[in-house]
């Protein structure tokens, strides 16, 4: 009987040992996962997965900091701007998908994403609709720069001074965010009539689109799930010098392709930005107890190198590392963005104005994303809206003011996965990671009666019983 055991025990260690490595080798039940993963992840109607795309259930935070002018006369006499921040108001952003259809094979689907902007008043510093701001007169501005490249110079002059209008101007949060109608737009307006009467820097984008979307399902590779591939009818943009730069590339930010690995590089196509960008990893991190990869908006988007050269409007025209001339996609309008306080750009813009304090933590753009399943859990987009001014001789409105990137306001649109979402994923997390280590279950099993055999065969010496005998021959 003791060496029939003897013998089981010592047979089963080598078979379980041999068994784990071949699991391990082979990557079976990895390789089960992650099929079960890719089949699951695709955009079908009906699926969770489906219906989580259509309607994000996870809420997603704007909060708009303005920069409120303190010197307006000062500037116009070419001192430097000091700018005090203000804010955030906050409001709760309701994202949805509408118009859905698929295509016929079923790896395409089309749809437009409706955002809505709730005001959130105990999130926020005041009310938008009482609060007011010193800031550049955009219009004018707007107005001016229009002036110097077609014939509605001499009218426009004539506007700008019959109206007499400024270079800096009041107006409530609310009517900077959502719109007013100006005077000089109203006026202008017969004679452009592309160009709305009514400004606001979100003005039409409260209960609206950004325009019509074709995604890819993943039905046909798991690696182009919710990928763009074509934006308001184009498989690519026509605003930028470079076939390259003109790219479509990436989700819209809102998803990730499932079983994501540290050394890939992201990409996402946010319209508002006018180009696609991408993300690389920086740090492991942990989300309301799931593991998380997050990535990073790197330097070198922004950065004034010959791979962003095809950026700078007109063609050769660079601004410097850290702000994106998008005039070209505003209608002409001399908007700049930028990361927050001019994070991550060139010191002589951070300098020229006061009150600029760029800070990593505050500022930088980042995504917590779950590798296994390729869901956000943490996210932070975060842009400035900057106005390009410059002394204009014909236009004594502008005084002798610096030349300069003028910053108005910036956006930290933020998500952080609640805490009954996360349990939810946890379990299905903690379920793949138990069904991936079987091996390794196996395998120490296999140590296990190994060190019994051991042990067994070490007593038999020690007492000269039959296990000696069979150790001895």
């Amino acid at each position: 009987m003791g060496r029939c055991c003897f013998y089981a025990v010592g047979t089963l260690s080598l078979l379980l040992l041999v068994t784990s490595v071949t699991l391990l080798v082979a990557r079976v039940f990895q390789k089960a996962v992650d099929q079960t993963i890719e089949k699951n992840i695709v955009l079908r109607n009906g699926s969770e997965t489906f219906d989580s795309w259509k309607k994000p259930p996870l809420p997603v935070y704007s909060q708009f900091y303005f920069f409120n002018v303190t010197n307006p006369a000062e500037i116009l006499r070419g001192e430097i701007p000091r700018l005090e921040e203000v804010g955030p108001y906050t409001y709760r952003e309701i994202r949805s998908k509408a118009d859905i259809q698929f295509g016929d094979n079923g790896t395409t689907v089309s749809a437009a994403s409706n955002k809505t902007y709730v005001f959130l008043r105990d999130q926020s510093v005041g009310d938008p609709q009482i609060d007011s701001i010193r800031t550049l007169n955009i219009p004018a501005v707007i107005a001016m720069e229009w002036a110097q490249q077609n014939f509605l110079r001499v009218i426009i002059r004539a506007l700008l001074k019959a109206y007499q209008q400024e270079l800096f101007v009041m107006h409530t949060v609310d009517d900077l965010l959502w719109g007013y109608k100006d005077e000089i737009l109203s006026l202008i307006h017969p004679f452009r009539p592309d160009i709305s009467p009514y400004f606001g820097l979100y003005y039409g984008k409260n209960g609206t689109n950004d325009g019509d979307y074709v995604f890819l399902t993943g039905e046909d590779n798991y690696l182009n799930f919710s990928k763009i591939v074509e934006w308001n009818g184009k498989t690519s943009l026509d605003w930028w010098t470079t076939d390259k730069c003109n790219m479509i590339n990436g989700t819209d930010g809102d998803t990730f392709h499932p079983l994501i690995t540290k050394d890939e590089v992201l990409y996402i196509f946010p319209s508002d930005f006018c180009r696609s960008l991408y993300i690389t990893f920086s740090d492991f991190e942990s989300v309301q107890g799931l593991p998380a990869f997050r990535y990073r908006v790197p330097e070198e988007i922004l950065a004034n190198t010959s791979d962003n050269a095809g950026f700078c409007i007109p063609k050769g025209n660079c601004l410097g590392s850290g702000v994106l001339n998008v005039s070209v996609c505003k209608n002409g309008a001399p908007i700049i963005l930028s990361f927050p306080h001019f994070y991550q750009a060139d010191e002589r813009f951070i300098s020229a104005i006061e009150g600029m304090h760029p800070n990593k933590e505050y500022h930088e753009t980042f995504v917590d994303v779950n590798p296994l399943t390729g869901i956000i859990l943490r996210a932070a987009k975060r842009f400035q809206i900057n106005i390009y001014v410059e002394k204009i001789d014909d236009f004594i409105e502008t005084g002798n003011v610096r030349t300069m990137v003028f910053p108005v306001m910036y956006v930290n649109e933020s998500v952080l996965i609640d805490k009954e979402t996360a349990s939810r994923l946890k379990s299905v997390v903690d379920t793949t990671l138990i069904v991936t280590n079987i091996p390794y279950i196996i395998m120490a099993l296999g140590v296990f009666f190994g060190l019994v055999f051991t042990w067994l065969a070490c007593r038999g010496q020690g007492s000269g019983d039959e296990v000696s005998f069979f150790l001895t021959g």
